[in-house]
């Protein structure tokens, strides 16, 4: 547990600064200067200034709270969501396992992004339908996991002890099921967030995501990319900072794998 304290510090500090960060930018994220434009990384704009003098460094530190918290949210309504569907499924079986079953096989025929990017354009525009776009395909990973993992363990002795015992299908499924499989799906979560992260900045450097001026990491890549040899900041700081978050939670993710099940570390 010693080996996920540095991981899980760096996280929080992503986190604590994705929700505080209205309080921690040094200037206003949204406030237009024109004189003040394009202006390189300096001692009052730490990352330079974009093409409508706002601050660089400020936006990208609010941006951590568009691009992470919205990743997180999502992260957990379809690994909740998806668990739930599959452990009801892998316990019950039957017609509504096919069923259900059948249609996760069909969304998982397609990559994730190009049907991301079809139902986002077919949605339109914004941050709320990029992450629906993403929700509606990704929770089928989740729930693929979870019937597996308990199809593994529902016939095991303690499980035909507690149906015996006279235990109802929630109180299982609340009590043996959901704790023997937490595990596997904070590990898939985790390294299951910096993907995340990374499809709903793609989805706005498209445009099928944050619509201006929201400060976003993917939309503000999309902002500076024809300035890329003049302005080089303007999409060098975004990327990075999309770079730094996606490896800290997918490190984190690796540490978690080796705690829950050491013999993937070996």
């Amino acid at each position: 547990m010693k080996k996920l304290i540095p991981y899980l510090t760096l996280a929080g500090i992503l986190i604590f600064v994705a929700i505080f960060a209205e309080h921690l930018t040094p200037q206003d994220p949204y406030a237009q200067d024109l004189s003040n434009a394009l202006q390189p990384p300096n001692s009052e704009h730490f990352l330079g200034t974009d093409r409508y003098g706002r601050d660089v460094f400020s936006r990208v530190i609010l941006g951590s709270q568009t691009t992470l918290i919205s990743a997180l949210i999502l992260l957990f309504s379809i690994s909740s969501f998806g668990s739930l569907i599959g452990a009801i499924c892998g316990y019950h079986g039957g017609k509504l396992d096919t069923i259900l079953m059948r249609i996760s096989d069909v969304f998982l025929a397609f990559p994730q992004m190009v049907f991301a990017i079809a139902v986002a354009g077919i949605l339109g525009g914004g941050l709320l339908n990029a992450a629906m776009a993403l929700a509606i395909i990704g929770w089928t990973k989740y729930a693929r996991i979870a019937r597996g993992l308990v199809l593994t363990i529902r016939e095991m002795p303690y499980m035909n002890a507690a149906r015996m015992s006279g235990t109802g299908s929630i109180g299982i499924l609340r009590d043996y099921i959901f704790p023997n499989i937490l595990g596997t799906i904070l590990v898939t979560a985790a390294l299951d967030l910096g993907t995340i992260i990374m499809e709903l900045a793609g989805l706005s450097f498209l445009g099928l995501g944050a619509m201006p001026p929201t400060a976003e990491w993917g939309a503000m890549m999309n902002n500076g990319r024809s300035m890329l040899q003049t302005a080089p900041w303007m999409i060098l700081s975004p990327g990075i900072a999309i770079f730094i978050s996606v490896s800290i939670f997918n490190l984190l993710g690796d540490k978690l794998r080796d705690v829950f099940d050491p013999k993937e570390g070996i």
